[in-house]
């Protein structure tokens, strides 16, 4: 059995843990309400942003987008992962990168190569570690999103898009539901199909969209079409920090009162080795009475 005075110093560093994990704990959650904010701020303006591209892929015109045509041969895949900066924040990171590592290793069963575009330090340490051809990267982004960022690493994939060395792109990041729960989420950004971003629930179509272009369609359309990729990435990110700092406020809450716990069990053992120590002495001081 310990000591006491080992049971002490055991208290006493668990205490100052718990200090840190509370700390931690407010600060997640003040964090939370802001990026919870940031990224009900920016829903308004994706969802209108998806209703306009989503008219304007059934509009009746010539100019066809490279990003709404499928390809027929899918040889190499793209993949954008959004993950955090920093860890103790749970499973987030962990689930976001099980999900897409799956599904990375069923495209490479296909035959269908993999380039990854990491968002955050977390994804692309694992990127790395595990043999992935990462071709752009963005990390330390901060508490609070700038598409000034994003723009640079995500247009590397965009690029390789439109030049015909990816057939497809998709986006892996952890959608924020509730302060409680957080899923992630693998989605496909190129090439958009019209379903995809039609709302879930809407009445039948009984007519075409057609639509005025000034100056032309090509000049509207790839510029619309850039804002959609931009907003849907923005939003990924908005959604990834919510759950980030939702996460770390539970586990942070988890671990002080695991530290209470420990510190009750240590108490315990300190008090019950104290008085055996004590019984241990009154033993001594009777037998030696007893022997003189």
């Amino acid at each position: 059995m310990a000591g006491g005075k080992e049971i002490r110093t055991k208290i006493k560093s668990v205490k100052n843990t718990q200090k840190i994990t509370r700390a931690m704990e407010m600060v997640a959650t003040s964090k939370m309400r802001k990026a919870q904010e940031r990224m009900k701020a920016a829903r308004p303006y994706g969802e209108k942003i998806r209703n306009v591209a989503a008219h304007l892929s059934q509009a009746l015109v010539d100019y066809q987008h490279p990003y709404l045509q499928k390809r027929d041969t899918v040889k190499r895949v793209g993949l954008i992962m959004v993950t955090s900066d920093k860890g103790l924040c749970g499973g987030l990171n962990t689930n976001a990168l099980r999900l897409a590592f799956n599904n990375v290793k069923e495209l490479h069963q296909k035959g269908v190569e993999t380039v990854v575009t990491a968002i955050g330090n977390k994804g692309y340490g694992f990127m790395n570690r595990n043999g992935a051809k990462v071709i752009s990267s963005v990390v330390g982004l901060g508490d609070t999103p700038h598409l000034e960022q994003l723009i640079g690493p995500i247009k590397v994939m965009i690029d390789a898009y439109i030049a015909g060395e990816v057939d497809e792109v998709h986006i892996a990041y952890t959608r924020f539901v509730n302060t409680m729960k957080q899923e992630p989420v693998l989605e496909q950004l190129l090439p958009l199909a019209s379903e995809a971003f039609e709302p879930a629930k809407k009445p039948a179509r009984t007519h075409n969209w057609e639509y005025l272009y000034e100056p032309d369609a090509k000049t509207v359309i790839d510029d619309l079409m850039n804002r959609y990729i931009e907003a849907l990435v923005y939003q990924s990110v908005a959604e990834n920090m919510a759950s980030e700092n939702a996460a770390r406020m539970v586990a942070m809450k988890a671990a002080t009162d695991n530290a209470d716990k420990v510190i009750g069990s240590l108490q315990l053992l300190y008090n019950k080795t104290r008085q055996a120590a004590i019984t241990k002495e009154l033993s001594e001081i009777v037998s030696g009475a007893a022997a003189v």
